[in-house]
C-alpha cells in the first residue's frame, strides 16, 4: 500500500486538515514528524493479513426488540488509523504554535448558559420514543485491582453495575411501553468481556447494541513514532483514545446512521460507572422546549472535586475546560471552589441529527488532551487522548444544567464502593435510593487507606458491610479488619500504626471514635 493512502480522502477530510488543523510546515520538524509518521502507520496497514479487516464493514440491519447486535466490531484498521493521523498532524500544528488557553479570558459563563436543574420543565414521558441511552463501557477499574470490564463489578445487593443499567432501561421501557435501546460502547480491553457478560439479558425487554471505540498507537516520546509494529501487536502498545472518540466511533461504526434510521432523535451519554446517571425526562423535555443540540450536566463543585473539568466562557463561546489544559501557573486557580463552581458530571444529552450534520461538514476538533505515561521497562510514551463533553463547542443553542449532586455518584475506589454498598442506599428498579432515615442531605466522607484499595482486599477487611446510616466522616489507614454487624456514628477514625493490626468485634459500636495501633478508644 502506498504511503499516501493514509493521507485522508473524503473532500470534508480535506477540506478540515485545510481549515482550522493546518499544519504549518514552516517549522520543519512538523513537516518531517508528520512525514514520518505518515509512514510508519503505512507500514502497519500493510501488516493487516485479513483484507476484510481493511475495509468498512457495513452495520447489521436493524433488529426486533429484545434481540442483540453487534455492530463495527471490526472497525476499518486503515479507517482508525487515518483518524489517528488526523489527530497527530493537529497535535503537531498545535505544539508548533505553542497554542494555550489565555487565562485572563476566561470567564464563567453567563447564567443563561448554565440552567438550575429546579427550572425545568415537567415532562411529556411519549418523548422517551425518541431516546437513546449510551454508556461509556471502555474502563478496567485497574485502580481498584481489577483485571476484567470494570462495568462488571458487583456494587450493590450482587448487581453489577450493567445489571443496575439494564434493570433501570428495561423498567423505563415496560412502565411507558417504549423502546429505548441500550448502547455500549467499548473499548479493545473490554469488548469481549462485554459480549459475554450482556447474554445473560438475551431474554430482557430492550435491544442492547455494542460497538467498539478505536484503538490508536501510543507515540515513543522522544521520536514521535508509534510504539507498534504490527497491526496486531501487544495490547501496552495501544490504547482507548478517551470518551471523546464516541462521536467518530459512532459514525464509523453505522451506529449513528441505524439510531437516525430507527427514528431516535436524541442520546443520552453516561460513564457506566456513575451509578446516578439514570434517565431524566425533565432534562430530555427541556433539551427538546429549548431547542438546544447539547446539554452538559454539572453540579456544584466541593473540594473533593477539583479534577474536574468545568465550563468556560472563553471569547464569547461556551467550552470545556479540563484540569491537563491548564498552565501550572494557574492550577490552583482551577481547583478553587471560588472562581469555577461547577464541574462535568460527563452526563450529555445530544441530538442525533445535529450530531449528523456536524460529523458530515466539518467534523470534531475535540481539545486534545496529552497523556503522558511509561512503559513496562522504563519508556516515556504520550497518549493522545480527547473529552466527550469538549464537543459542546460545536452545537447550537448548547449549554449546561445544574442538576442534584444524587446525579453523580462515580464508583472510582473502594472508598466510594463502601458508600454504595451501604445502608445509606437501598435499590428501585435498579435506581440508587437514599434511606429515608438518613438525617443530613449529605452523604459520609470515607477515606479507606492502601490496604482497602484493591477490591480483593477490600472484600477481605469488610466480613460485612457495616451500618453507617448516621455516620459524618470515616477514615481508616492501616491493617484493619471489620466484623460483622458494626455500627458506624459520627466521626470515626480507626488507625493502625506498622506492624500493628486491629480487628474491630463482631457487633461493635463506633460513636465519635479514635481508635489507635494500641486498641485504646479515644472519646472524640
Amino acid at each position: 500500500m502506498p504511503a499516501d493512502s493514509l493521507m485522508p480522502r473524503t473532500e470534508s477530510f480535506n477540506a478540515r486538515v485545510r481549515g482550522a488543523s493546518h499544519i504549518d510546515f514552516k517549522t520543519a520538524t512538523t513537516g518531517v514528524a508528520a512525514k514520518a509518521m505518515r509512514n510508519e502507520l503505512s507500514a502497519l496497514v500493510n501488516t493487516v493479513k485479513d483484507p476484510e479487516t481493511r475495509k468498512v464493514r457495513s452495520p447489521l440491519p436493524p433488529v426486533p426488540i429484545v434481540q442483540m447486535i453487534e455492530i463495527g466490531q471490526y472497525q476499518a484498521f486503515d479507517t482508525e488509523m487515518q483518524s489517528f493521523f488526523y489527530l497527530f498532524t493537529r497535535y503537531l500544528s498545535e505544539r508548533a504554535r505553542s497554542q494555550e488557553l489565555d487565562w485572563e479570558r476566561i470567564a464563567s459563563p453567563s447564567d443563561d448558559k448554565i440552567v438550575p436543574y429546579s427550572k425545568l420543565p415537567t415532562a411529556d414521558a411519549s418523548n422517551l420514543s425518541k431516546l437513546a441511552v449510551l454508556k461509556v463501557n471502555g474502563g478496567l477499574g485497574t485502580s481498584m485491582g481489577m483485571t476484567g470490564a470494570k462495568s462488571a463489578l458487583e456494587v450493590k445487593d450482587d448487581m453489577t453495575f450493567l445489571d443496575l443499567t439494564v434493570r433501570q432501561i428495561e423498567h423505563l421501557n415496560t412502565t411507558h411501553r417504549v423502546d429505548v435501546p441500550l448502547i455500549l460502547m467499548t473499548s479493545f480491553n473490554t469488548h469481549e468481556d462485554t459480549l459475554r457478560i450482556i447474554k445473560k439479558y438475551a431474554n430482557q425487554q430492550l435491544r442492547i447494541t455494542t460497538f467498539n471505540q478505536s484503538r490508536y498507537p501510543r507515540i515513543f516520546k522522544e521520536t514521535l513514532l508509534p510504539c507498534p509494529r504490527t497491526a496486531d501487536d501487544d495490547k501496552k502498545h495501544w490504547f482507548p483514545p478517551g470518551h471523546g472518540d464516541l462521536y467518530n466511533a459512532l459514525t464509523h461504526s453505522g451506529v449513528l446512521d441505524q439510531l437516525l434510521s430507527e427514528g431516535k432523535e436524541y442520546l443520552f451519554v453516561s460513564n457506566s460507572d456513575n451509578l446516578g446517571a439514570v434517565v431524566d425526562e425533565r432534562i430530555l423535555q427541556h433539551m427538546i422546549d429549548s431547542q438546544s443540540e447539547f446539554i452538559m450536566e454539572v453540579t456544584d463543585k466541593t473540594k473533593a472535586d477539583i479534577k474536574g473539568g468545568t465550563l468556560i466562557d472563553y471569547e464569547g463561546h461556551i467550552r470545556l475546560l479540563e484540569v491537563a489544559q491548564v498552565p501550572n501557573e494557574h492550577i490552583e486557580d482551577f481547583k478553587s471552589v471560588r472562581k469555577f463552581k461547577i464541574f462535568n458530571t460527563n452526563n450529555l444529552w445530544i441530538n442525533l441529527r445535529a450530531l449528523k450534520r456536524v460529523m458530515d461538514t466539518e467534523g470534531m476538533e475535540l481539545d486534545i488532551i496529552v497523556n503522558p505515561k511509561t512503559t513496562d521497562d522504563g519508556q516515556a510514551v504520550i497518549q493522545l487522548e480527547t473529552a466527550a463533553g469538549a464537543a459542546i463547542k460545536h452545537f447550537n443553542n448548547a449549554h449546561g444544567v445544574n442538576v442534584p449532586r444524587s446525579r453523580f455518584l462515580p464508583v472510582k475506589s473502594c472508598s466510594d464502593l463502601l458508600l454504595i454498598k451501604s445502608d445509606i442506599y437501598s435499590l428501585q428498579h435498579g435506581q440508587l435510593v437514599i434511606n429515608p432515615q438518613r438525617m443530613f442531605e449529605t452523604t459520609p466522607v470515607i477515606k479507606l487507606g492502601d490496604h482497602f484499595k484493591k477490591i480483593q482486599q477490600f472484600q477481605k477487611r469488610f466480613k460485612k458491610i457495616p451500618k453507617i446510616i448516621e455516620l459524618d466522616h470515616l477514615t481508616v489507614t492501616g491493617d484493619v479488619y471489620f466484623g460483622r454487624n458494626v455500627t458506624l456514628r459520627g466521626t470515626v477514625i480507626v488507625v493502625a500504626n506498622e506492624g500493628q493490626r486491629i480487628d474491630i468485634p463482631d457487633g461493635c459500636v463506633l460513636e465519635n471514635r479514635l481508635l489507635s495501633g494500641n486498641l485504646n478508644m479515644i472519646e472524640l
